[in-house]
């Protein structure tokens, strides 16, 4: 055994995968059947006006819910991510801890989903995902919809909370003075995506009483 060719082969395979490791950053995005559809639909658009790669899985109720509250068709929505996986594919890549990725977002984030996340039963590709970026230590932002909320909701969240997720409430920044719907959307986009170190620029941020 030669083991200077051996030693060679090996630095130039480990080079050779350095080579293929990401540039663009990489954020899961589920959305669930919660309502609030167009915020997990607008996290989208932002992120691919960031350039960020989005591995995105649409629940079953999140489908029926997305056809009830806006005008989107789910193939627009499929078309806004670089990749789509089936809710039941267990063996899809985000699936397993050894694919890089910098984190998740759940948004909008029904109760079901949390309590999945909470006890850490993976019976779906959604929990099987936030279950290994909690394992990984990677970031997790669960946008939960549900008010008012019951001592298992609250339990589940800090359960999650413990376990190194952020809980973000989706509640409305009145301080905008927000003219429509959609300035509200794009501020709760905005700080949620503010916490993986991303920044639409599509927002107000608060700078203080302003003098009239």
């Amino acid at each position: 055994m030669d083991i200077f060719k051996s030693h060679s082969d090996s630095t130039a395979a480990a080079a050779s995968h350095t080579q293929k490791s990401p540039t663009r950053r990489r954020i899961i995005v589920a959305l669930t059947g919660a309502t609030g559809s167009i915020l997990g639909i607008k996290t989208l658009i932002a992120l691919r006006q960031l350039n960020v790669e989005t591995h995105l899985v649409i629940s079953k109720w999140a489908e029926a819910t997305i056809k009830y509250e806006t005008d989107y068709t789910i193939p627009n929505i499929r078309a806004l991510a670089d990749h789509v996986y089936n809710i039941h594919d267990m063996a899809a890549p985000i699936a397993s801890g050894s694919f890089r990725v910098d984190g998740m977002i759940i948004v909008p984030c029904s109760v079901k989903t949390l309590a999945s996340i909470s006890s850490g039963i993976c019976d779906d590709l959604i929990s099987r995902a936030a279950d290994v970026i909690l394992k990984e230590r990677r970031k997790l932002v669960l946008a939960v919809r549900e008010t008012p909320l019951s001592s298992i909701h609250l339990r589940n969240m800090t359960t999650v909370t413990d376990a190194g997720a952020i809980i973000f409430p989706p509640v409305p920044a009145y301080y905008i003075k927000p003219a429509s719907i959609d300035d509200l959307i794009d501020h709760s986009v905005g700080r949620m995506l503010d916490l993986f170190g991303l920044d639409t620029a599509a927002f107000e941020r608060w700078s203080g009483f302003k003098k009239e």
